[in-house]
């Protein structure tokens, strides 16, 4: 079937043709095979619901309706524009469901959907319901009457089940709500969320939360703005020198916050430098003091800390600062500080402990030896640093202390970064070694030992090297940066048969639900997961979503941004260019590169081509679609976030050779990328 109607709005065109270009996608009408839709009825779902619901209908009905597909294109035309929308099916006509008797229809679409809605595409009222609905974040599926043939049948015998005959007609956990107004009513009272969430268990809480860290404090929150009862147990236990810290988690405390405000205070260091060749008058040599950083930023720190305290209290939150461990799969045991026992019991649990770092099998590690967890609040100038390991911790902190001006080595076992790009990781290495950083590649420490009192005292380090060799040196301060392990060791999940994976952590499918069916994981602690706050605070809310608000939307982990901070900033999103080639053969990958030069760095006399751009790109059906996208320069995290959502929609290469660029920016080398690696030319750069 062809469907042709004229448009001569541009706006109207536009949205459209943004909505339908290139794509294929499902829908659950399957009755539509002789209604015509004009596109100025089919415009407000699409407009109102892209990308993620069916533009005829706003929710899809499980287990209901057999799909169809439908594919549609724009073409101009003398006069006017024409959107043609062509449709073939995958399964027989009629579906088994529209088969079935209109009362038969109505009962299973109430029975087998949490909220549903009975509506009509064109009725300004069922927009407006569908609205709140989606202000709330509360999932719903809708059957749109005047899309489907027996629609006015349907709508009888909705009429002779519900006493109403008008549409929006709703109903929730299978009771009939009502049309417009009484959602409005019970919205405008706060009842709409108690409606959908009624108490069906006698546990102490709907939700019970371990892990006060940004995922767990994440979904915590949308499950009491959902109705839950839902309380939060937290525990930092101290680390081997004693560091404790507040309610947050790593990220907060002793993670993505400190660092980055102490890689800033870095960052400034250099800009001092830099400021002479701009006309302003510096010290020489200006002098960094150590304890009013800190002190800066644990302050800051503090404040996050009051403030999440704060917003569990408002949304009526229990706040536990205590250690739990399960008994069964409804029950744990708590225990606080001061060693008094709590038993709470829960319908559901979320594990979101996060994990903890890895300290190496050898003589003095945890007595001489601290790691990321102690050294954002170290009360003392750490002095000449090794930082043990390469990982993106290690660079990170390497970086940072480097630039306010200790003595840094990095002693790497193997590779820097391992599961980041491996060009980009090893120019990264390259361009801290010539800002002054040391490495000793290939070497891994066998002892620390202290030979001198004090803070930050004196310790002596052995290590040994690959071809058998021995390295000895004297440090101030040994950071650990090996690893993390996930905190789940003590927390009893033996006791509820909880899978765990090789690696230690949990597994869980798609839904972040474990081998037991009431306990779910997020953030750091599952298998396979990504070890990104972001990541976290986003699976934490859709899974809260999912058990609270009727939810369907899973998270996607595909082509999540990041950035290292270390001294010269990576961001990078998508597929390095190894994993690229390992998944679609070299023949199909090209890569398009260039360094660049930052204007800022001009007058400052910085190098010319330490900074560097690459799109990894796949060559499909006459088109590049860019699937890495890879960035070594200033403000990384800025430039990659901005660039993400082009991966995320599929852009091609030629998307982004039509960009019109920012001038003079950095981020404007991705419009004019134009030397592959495969053509071998020279990407030195060539100035502003």
């Amino acid at each position: 079937m062809v469907i042709i109607s004229s448009i001569k709005n541009p706006k109207t065109i536009s949205l459209l043709f943004r909505y339908f270009r290139n794509v294929r996608y499902s829908t659950n009408v399957s009755s539509f095979s002789t209604k015509s839709i004009t596109p100025s009825v089919l415009l407000p779902n699409c407009c109102r619901n892209f990308p993620r619901y069916d533009p005829l209908v706003n929710y899809s009905l499980k287990n209901i309706v057999r799909s169809s597909s439908y594919c549609c294109n724009l073409r101009n035309c003398a006069k006017t524009h024409e959107i043609q929308a062509s449709r073939t099916y995958k399964s027989t006509m009629p579906p088994t469901f529209l088969q079935k008797s209109p009362q038969e229809i109505v009962e299973r679409c109430i029975s087998e959907n949490k909220v549903f809605i009975f509506s009509k595409s064109f009725c300004p009222f069922c927009f407006k319901v569908k609205a709140i609905f989606r202000s709330e974040r509360i999932g719903f599926d809708a059957l749109e009457l005047d899309l489907i043939e027996n629609g006015a049948e349907i709508q009888e015998a909705l009429f002779a089940k519900s006493g109403q005959k008008t549409v929006p007609n709703v109903y929730i956990n299978g009771e009939h709500v009502g049309g417009s107004d009484k959602v409005q009513e019970l919205h405008s009272k706060g009842e709409l969320i108690t409606l959908l969430n009624p108490k069906t268990h006698s546990y102490d809480y709907d939700y019970i939360v371990i892990g006060g860290g940004s995922g767990g404090l994440a979904s915590s929150k949308e499950a009491a703005r959902l109705g839950a009862k839902v309380a939060v147990c937290d525990f930092v236990k101290p680390t081997p020198i004693g560091t404790t810290w507040g309610l947050g988690g790593t990220c907060v405390n002793v993670g993505c916050i400190p660092k980055k405000l102490m890689h800033q205070a870095a960052i400034l260091g250099h800009d001092l430098k830099d400021s002479r060749e701009f006309g302003w008058s510096t010290p020489e040599k200006p002098e960094h003091n150590w304890n009013t950083m800190v002190e800066g930023i644990q302050n800051h720190i503090g404040s996050l800390n009051w403030g999440y305290r704060v917003a569990l209290r408002d949304k009526k939150i229990d706040y536990l600062n205590a250690f739990a461990t399960f008994v069964d799969e409804h029950t744990i045991k708590t225990v606080d500080k001061k060693g008094k026992e709590k038993t709470l019991t829960s319908n559901n649990f979320l594990i979101a402990v996060g994990g903890r770092p890895r300290y190496p099998d050898i003589p003095g590690a945890k007595e001489f030896g601290i790691t990321s967890d102690d050294i954002f609040s170290l009360p003392y100038s750490p002095g000449k640093t090794l930082l043990v390991g390469a990982s993106y911790i290690s660079l990170e902190c390497a970086g940072f202390l480097h630039g306010l001006g200790y003595d840094v080595t990095v002693m790497v076992r193997s590779i820097l970064l391992r599961g980041f790009d491996r060009q980009m990781s090893e120019k990264i290495g390259e361009i801290m070694e010539q800002m002054g950083v040391k490495f000793l590649r290939e070497t891994i420490p066998t002892s620390v030992e202290r030979i001198e009192e004090g803070q930050p005292g004196k310790l002596k380090v052995t290590a040994k090297t690959r071809s058998g060799g021995q390295v000895v040196d004297e440090y101030n301060t040994v950071v650990f940066a090996i690893g993390r392990d996930p905190f789940i060791s003590e927390l009893g999940l033996e006791n509820i048969g909880v899978q765990l994976a090789k690696s230690g952590k949990i597994v869980v499918d798609k839904r972040e639900v474990s081998s037991v069916s009431n306990v779910y994981a997020v953030g750091d602690v599952i298998d396979g997961g990504l070890e990104l706050t972001p990541v976290a605070i986003q699976a934490g809310k859709l899974l809260a979503r999912r058990l609270y608000g009727n939810g369907k939307e899973l998270m996607d982990y595909v082509n999540v941004p990041t950035t290292v901070f270390t001294a010269i900033e990576y961001g990078c999103c998508g597929l390095s260019e190894e994993a690229a080639v390992e998944k679609f053969g070299e023949a199909n990958i090209d890569v398009y590169h260039s360094n660049f030069w930052p204007l800022e760095f001009t007058v400052a006399h910085r190098p010319e081509n330490d900074c560097y751009a690459k799109l990894v790109v796949l060559r499909k059906e006459g088109e590049e679609f860019v699937i890495g996208f890879h960035y070594l320069g200033p403000n990384a995290g800025e430039v990659t976030q901005g660039f993400s959502i082009a991966l995320k929609l599929n852009a091609t290469k030629s998307d982004f050779d039509n960009l019109v660029g920012i001038h003079p920016t950095c981020a404007e080398v991705f419009t004019t990328l134009t030397i592959t690696k495969r053509s071998g030319k020279d990407v030195a750069s060539q100035g502003c």
